[in-house]
Protein backbone atom coordinates (compact mmCIF):
# COMPACT_ATOMS: atom_id res chain seq x y z
CA UNK A 1 0.00 0.00 0.00
CA UNK A 2 1.20 3.54 -0.76
CA UNK A 3 0.37 5.93 2.07
CA UNK A 4 0.65 9.73 1.93
CA UNK A 5 0.81 11.47 5.32
CA UNK A 6 -0.03 15.18 5.07
CA UNK A 7 1.50 16.95 8.05
CA UNK A 8 4.95 16.46 9.56
CA UNK A 9 4.18 17.14 13.19
CA UNK A 10 4.83 14.57 15.90
CA UNK A 11 1.83 12.35 15.17
CA UNK A 12 2.11 12.42 11.40
CA UNK A 13 5.82 11.63 11.60
CA UNK A 14 5.20 8.84 14.10
CA UNK A 15 2.64 7.11 11.90
CA UNK A 16 4.87 7.50 8.85
CA UNK A 17 7.72 5.81 10.74
CA UNK A 18 5.42 3.04 11.98
CA UNK A 19 3.88 2.27 8.60
CA UNK A 20 7.17 2.39 6.70
CA UNK A 21 8.18 -1.09 7.81
CA UNK A 22 5.40 -2.58 5.68
CA UNK A 23 4.28 0.10 3.23
CA UNK A 24 5.51 2.75 0.84
CA UNK A 25 5.16 6.02 2.77
CA UNK A 26 5.54 9.68 1.82
CA UNK A 27 5.60 12.36 4.54
CA UNK A 28 4.42 15.78 3.33
CA UNK A 29 5.33 19.08 4.99
CA UNK A 30 3.84 22.46 4.15
CA UNK A 31 7.05 24.41 4.79
CA UNK A 32 9.85 24.05 2.24
CA UNK A 33 12.52 24.54 4.90
CA UNK A 34 11.07 21.68 6.94
CA UNK A 35 11.04 19.45 3.85
CA UNK A 36 14.73 20.14 3.32
CA UNK A 37 15.55 19.55 6.98
CA UNK A 38 13.68 16.25 7.09
CA UNK A 39 15.32 15.07 3.89
CA UNK A 40 18.85 15.99 4.99
CA UNK A 41 18.81 15.00 8.69
CA UNK A 42 16.31 12.09 8.39
CA UNK A 43 14.89 13.23 11.73
CA UNK A 44 12.05 15.52 12.81
CA UNK A 45 14.13 17.43 15.33
CA UNK A 46 11.40 19.90 16.23
CA UNK A 47 8.43 17.59 16.78
CA UNK A 48 9.84 14.08 17.25
CA UNK A 49 13.54 14.34 18.14
CA UNK A 50 15.57 11.17 18.51
CA UNK A 51 13.45 9.10 16.11
CA UNK A 52 15.11 8.38 12.77
CA UNK A 53 13.09 8.45 9.56
CA UNK A 54 13.52 5.09 7.82
CA UNK A 55 15.10 5.22 4.39
CA UNK A 56 11.77 4.00 2.98
CA UNK A 57 10.00 7.22 4.03
CA UNK A 58 10.05 9.78 1.23
CA UNK A 59 9.69 13.48 2.08
CA UNK A 60 7.76 15.86 -0.14
CA UNK A 61 6.34 19.36 -0.40
CA UNK A 62 4.48 18.64 -3.65
CA UNK A 63 0.98 19.98 -4.26
CA UNK A 64 -1.30 17.76 -2.09
CA UNK A 65 -3.88 16.75 -4.71
CA UNK A 66 -1.18 15.59 -7.13
CA UNK A 67 0.70 13.75 -4.40
CA UNK A 68 -2.45 12.03 -3.10
CA UNK A 69 -3.32 10.85 -6.61
CA UNK A 70 -0.28 8.56 -6.52
CA UNK A 71 -1.33 6.98 -3.20
CA UNK A 72 -3.80 4.41 -1.95
CA UNK A 73 -4.54 6.13 1.37
CA UNK A 74 -4.26 9.79 2.36
CA UNK A 75 -3.76 10.69 6.03
CA UNK A 76 -4.33 14.29 7.18
CA UNK A 77 -2.08 14.86 10.19
CA UNK A 78 -2.53 18.62 10.61
CA UNK A 79 -3.94 20.32 13.71
CA UNK A 80 -7.70 20.92 13.65
CA UNK A 81 -7.13 24.43 12.30
CA UNK A 82 -5.62 22.99 9.12
CA UNK A 83 -8.20 20.29 8.42
CA UNK A 84 -10.62 22.36 6.31
CA UNK A 85 -7.89 23.52 3.94
CA UNK A 86 -6.55 19.99 3.43
CA UNK A 87 -10.02 18.57 2.82
CA UNK A 88 -10.62 21.25 0.19
CA UNK A 89 -7.35 20.34 -1.50
CA UNK A 90 -8.16 16.64 -1.44
CA UNK A 91 -11.91 16.78 -2.10
CA UNK A 92 -11.62 15.26 -5.58
CA UNK A 93 -9.44 12.39 -4.35
CA UNK A 94 -11.06 9.06 -5.32
CA UNK A 95 -9.51 6.99 -2.54
CA UNK A 96 -9.97 6.89 1.23
CA UNK A 97 -8.89 9.87 3.33
CA UNK A 98 -8.59 9.90 7.12
CA UNK A 99 -7.70 12.64 9.58
CA UNK A 100 -5.92 12.37 12.94
CA UNK A 101 -6.81 15.69 14.59
CA UNK A 102 -8.98 15.74 17.70
CA UNK A 103 -11.13 18.74 18.44
CA UNK A 104 -13.72 21.17 17.16
CA UNK A 105 -12.93 23.69 14.46
CA UNK A 106 -12.89 27.27 15.74
CA UNK A 107 -16.32 28.87 15.17
CA UNK A 108 -16.65 31.57 12.53
CA UNK A 109 -19.09 34.39 13.21
CA UNK A 110 -22.16 33.04 14.96
CA UNK A 111 -21.81 29.52 13.58
CA UNK A 112 -20.98 26.48 15.67
CA UNK A 113 -17.47 25.10 15.68
CA UNK A 114 -17.53 21.81 13.79
CA UNK A 115 -16.17 18.32 14.25
CA UNK A 116 -14.04 16.84 11.48
CA UNK A 117 -16.83 14.91 9.79
CA UNK A 118 -19.00 18.04 9.80
CA UNK A 119 -16.24 20.02 8.10
CA UNK A 120 -15.95 17.28 5.47
CA UNK A 121 -19.72 17.36 4.90
CA UNK A 122 -19.44 21.06 4.11
CA UNK A 123 -16.41 21.14 1.84
CA UNK A 124 -15.92 17.61 0.51
CA UNK A 125 -19.22 15.71 0.79
CA UNK A 126 -18.27 13.10 -1.82
CA UNK A 127 -14.98 12.24 -0.16
CA UNK A 128 -14.75 8.83 1.47
CA UNK A 129 -13.43 9.86 4.86
CA UNK A 130 -12.96 8.88 8.46
CA UNK A 131 -10.81 9.35 11.53
CA UNK A 132 -8.03 7.39 13.22
CA UNK A 133 -8.11 8.09 16.94
CA UNK A 134 -7.61 6.61 20.39
CA UNK A 135 -5.19 6.73 23.33
CA UNK A 136 -1.80 7.39 21.79
CA UNK A 137 1.26 9.49 22.43
CA UNK A 138 3.25 9.93 19.21
CA UNK A 139 6.60 9.23 20.84
CA UNK A 140 5.50 5.86 22.20
CA UNK A 141 4.01 4.77 18.87
CA UNK A 142 7.21 5.74 17.04
CA UNK A 143 9.25 3.70 19.52
CA UNK A 144 7.08 0.64 18.87
CA UNK A 145 5.42 0.49 22.27
CA UNK A 146 2.09 -1.38 22.36
CA UNK A 147 -0.84 0.85 21.39
CA UNK A 148 -4.48 0.39 20.37
CA UNK A 149 -6.36 2.77 18.09
CA UNK A 150 -9.80 2.94 16.52
CA UNK A 151 -10.63 3.58 12.86
CA UNK A 152 -14.04 5.23 12.46
CA UNK A 153 -15.95 5.83 9.24
CA UNK A 154 -19.38 5.28 7.75
CA UNK A 155 -17.65 3.62 4.78
CA UNK A 156 -16.22 0.13 5.19
CA UNK A 157 -13.54 0.89 2.58
CA UNK A 158 -12.05 3.60 4.79
CA UNK A 159 -12.07 1.44 7.92
CA UNK A 160 -10.49 -1.47 6.06
CA UNK A 161 -7.79 0.75 4.55
CA UNK A 162 -6.81 2.10 7.98
CA UNK A 163 -6.64 -1.38 9.47
CA UNK A 164 -4.55 -2.63 6.55
CA UNK A 165 -2.23 0.37 6.80
CA UNK A 166 -1.49 0.43 10.52
CA UNK A 167 -2.54 -2.79 12.26
CA UNK A 168 0.49 -4.87 13.17
CA UNK A 169 2.26 -6.53 16.11
CA UNK A 170 2.64 -3.42 18.32
CA UNK A 171 -0.30 -1.39 17.01
CA UNK A 172 -3.83 -2.79 17.10
CA UNK A 173 -6.50 -0.99 15.09
CA UNK A 174 -10.16 -1.64 15.89
CA UNK A 175 -12.97 -0.49 13.58
CA UNK A 176 -16.29 1.23 14.21
CA UNK A 177 -19.00 2.99 12.24
CA UNK A 178 -19.57 5.52 15.05
CA UNK A 179 -17.61 8.41 13.61
CA UNK A 180 -19.52 10.95 15.73
CA UNK A 181 -18.75 9.17 19.00
CA UNK A 182 -15.05 8.76 18.21
CA UNK A 183 -14.71 12.44 17.29
CA UNK A 184 -16.60 13.71 20.32
CA UNK A 185 -14.44 11.59 22.61
CA UNK A 186 -11.26 12.83 20.97
CA UNK A 187 -12.33 16.46 21.30
CA UNK A 188 -13.83 16.59 24.78
CA UNK A 189 -11.07 14.56 26.48
CA UNK A 190 -8.65 17.41 25.71
CA UNK A 191 -10.80 19.86 27.66
CA UNK A 192 -11.17 17.43 30.56
CA UNK A 193 -7.42 16.83 30.64
CA UNK A 194 -6.91 20.53 31.38
CA UNK A 195 -9.20 20.07 34.39
CA UNK A 196 -7.26 17.09 35.71
CA UNK A 197 -3.97 18.89 35.15
CA UNK A 198 -5.32 21.76 37.21
CA UNK A 199 -6.37 19.28 39.90
CA UNK A 200 -2.89 17.75 40.05
CA UNK A 201 -1.18 21.14 39.87
CA UNK A 202 -3.15 22.26 42.92
CA UNK A 203 -2.27 19.00 44.73
CA UNK A 204 -5.92 18.16 45.33
CA UNK A 205 -5.16 14.44 45.50
CA UNK A 206 -5.94 11.23 43.67
CA UNK A 207 -9.53 11.11 44.92
CA UNK A 208 -10.24 14.43 43.20
CA UNK A 209 -8.55 13.29 40.00
CA UNK A 210 -10.64 10.10 39.89
CA UNK A 211 -13.82 12.10 40.46
CA UNK A 212 -12.99 14.53 37.65
CA UNK A 213 -12.23 11.75 35.17
CA UNK A 214 -15.41 9.86 36.04
CA UNK A 215 -17.72 12.86 35.94
CA UNK A 216 -15.95 14.10 32.83
CA UNK A 217 -16.65 10.82 31.09
CA UNK A 218 -20.32 11.19 32.00
CA UNK A 219 -20.60 14.64 30.44
CA UNK A 220 -18.62 13.58 27.38
CA UNK A 221 -21.13 10.77 26.88
CA UNK A 222 -24.11 13.09 27.29
CA UNK A 223 -22.82 15.45 24.61
CA UNK A 224 -21.94 12.60 22.26
CA UNK A 225 -25.35 10.97 22.52
CA UNK A 226 -27.05 14.33 21.94
CA UNK A 227 -25.00 14.69 18.73
CA UNK A 228 -26.01 11.22 17.52
CA UNK A 229 -23.26 8.97 18.91
CA UNK A 230 -23.67 5.59 20.57
CA UNK A 231 -23.27 5.63 24.36
CA UNK A 232 -21.15 2.46 24.33
CA UNK A 233 -18.48 4.16 22.19
CA UNK A 234 -17.46 6.23 25.20
CA UNK A 235 -16.53 3.13 27.16
CA UNK A 236 -14.02 2.26 24.43
CA UNK A 237 -10.65 3.44 23.19
CA UNK A 238 -11.71 6.86 21.93
CA UNK A 239 -13.71 7.65 25.06
CA UNK A 240 -12.52 6.21 28.37
CA UNK A 241 -9.19 5.06 26.93
CA UNK A 242 -8.15 8.41 25.46
CA UNK A 243 -9.52 10.32 28.45
CA UNK A 244 -7.49 8.31 30.96
CA UNK A 245 -4.30 8.66 28.91
CA UNK A 246 -4.65 12.39 28.28
CA UNK A 247 -5.79 13.19 31.81
CA UNK A 248 -3.03 11.28 33.59
CA UNK A 249 -0.08 10.96 31.18
CA UNK A 250 2.85 13.33 31.64
CA UNK A 251 3.28 13.54 27.84
CA UNK A 252 -0.18 15.12 27.55
CA UNK A 253 0.02 18.75 26.41
CA UNK A 254 -3.51 19.52 27.61
CA UNK A 255 -2.75 18.14 31.08
CA UNK A 256 0.39 20.28 31.15
CA UNK A 257 -1.70 23.38 30.41
CA UNK A 258 -3.78 22.68 33.52
CA UNK A 259 -0.68 22.16 35.65
CA UNK A 260 0.85 25.42 34.42
CA UNK A 261 -2.37 27.34 35.08
CA UNK A 262 -2.35 26.00 38.63
CA UNK A 263 1.18 27.39 38.98
CA UNK A 264 -0.07 30.86 38.11
CA UNK A 265 0.87 30.97 34.43
CA UNK A 266 -1.44 32.73 32.01
CA UNK A 267 -3.04 30.77 29.19
CA UNK A 268 -0.71 32.40 26.66
CA UNK A 269 2.34 31.60 28.77
CA UNK A 270 1.25 28.00 29.23
CA UNK A 271 0.62 27.43 25.52
CA UNK A 272 3.82 29.18 24.46
CA UNK A 273 5.95 27.09 26.83
CA UNK A 274 4.69 23.85 25.23
CA UNK A 275 5.83 24.66 21.70
CA UNK A 276 3.02 22.41 20.36
CA UNK A 277 -0.73 22.75 19.86
CA UNK A 278 -2.95 21.95 22.87
CA UNK A 279 -6.33 21.43 21.20
CA UNK A 280 -8.31 21.65 24.45
CA UNK A 281 -7.44 25.34 24.77
CA UNK A 282 -8.89 26.10 21.35
CA UNK A 283 -12.05 24.00 21.46
CA UNK A 284 -13.26 24.47 25.05
CA UNK A 285 -15.58 27.33 24.11
CA UNK A 286 -17.10 25.30 21.30
CA UNK A 287 -17.67 22.28 23.54
CA UNK A 288 -19.53 24.46 26.03
CA UNK A 289 -21.48 26.37 23.36
CA UNK A 290 -22.65 23.27 21.52
CA UNK A 291 -23.64 21.60 24.78
CA UNK A 292 -25.65 24.64 25.81
CA UNK A 293 -27.55 24.70 22.51
CA UNK A 294 -28.42 21.04 22.96
CA UNK A 295 -29.42 21.48 26.60
CA UNK A 296 -26.58 19.21 27.77
CA UNK A 297 -25.10 19.92 31.18
CA UNK A 298 -21.27 19.89 31.20
CA UNK A 299 -20.10 21.51 34.45
CA UNK A 300 -16.45 20.43 34.26
CA UNK A 301 -16.07 21.69 30.71
CA UNK A 302 -17.87 24.93 31.61
CA UNK A 303 -15.43 25.58 34.45
CA UNK A 304 -12.45 24.91 32.17
CA UNK A 305 -13.85 27.35 29.63
CA UNK A 306 -14.33 30.03 32.26
CA UNK A 307 -10.81 29.43 33.58
CA UNK A 308 -9.28 29.77 30.10
CA UNK A 309 -11.30 32.95 29.47
CA UNK A 310 -10.00 34.48 32.72
CA UNK A 311 -13.43 34.53 34.35
CA UNK A 312 -12.29 32.16 37.14
CA UNK A 313 -9.04 31.69 39.01
CA UNK A 314 -7.79 28.12 39.59
CA UNK A 315 -9.02 28.24 43.19
CA UNK A 316 -12.41 29.60 42.14
CA UNK A 317 -12.75 26.82 39.57
CA UNK A 318 -12.46 24.17 42.28
CA UNK A 319 -14.94 26.01 44.50
CA UNK A 320 -17.52 26.20 41.72
CA UNK A 321 -17.40 22.45 41.12
CA UNK A 322 -17.43 21.50 44.80
CA UNK A 323 -20.34 23.82 45.65
CA UNK A 324 -22.78 22.23 43.20
CA UNK A 325 -25.97 20.80 44.68
CA UNK A 326 -26.17 17.10 45.54
CA UNK A 327 -27.94 14.95 42.96
CA UNK A 328 -28.34 11.43 41.65
CA UNK A 329 -25.23 10.07 39.92
CA UNK A 330 -27.34 9.03 36.92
Amino acid sequence: MKIIVFGAGAWGTSLAVTAAARHDVTLWARDAAQVRALASTRENRRYLPGVALPASVAVSGEEPAQLAAAGDLAIIATPMAGLRDMLVRLRAHPGPVAWLCKGFEAPVGGADGLLGHEVKAQVAPQLRGGVLSGPSFAEEVALGRPTALVAASAQAEVREALVAAFHHANLRVYATEDLVGVEVGGAVKNVLAIATGLCDGLNLGLNARAALITRGLAEMTRLGVALGARAETFMGLSGLGDLVLTATGDLSRNRQVGILLAQGKSVDEAVHSLGHVAEGVYCSRTVVARAARLGVEMPVSQVVGALLDGALTPGDAVSVLMSREARSER
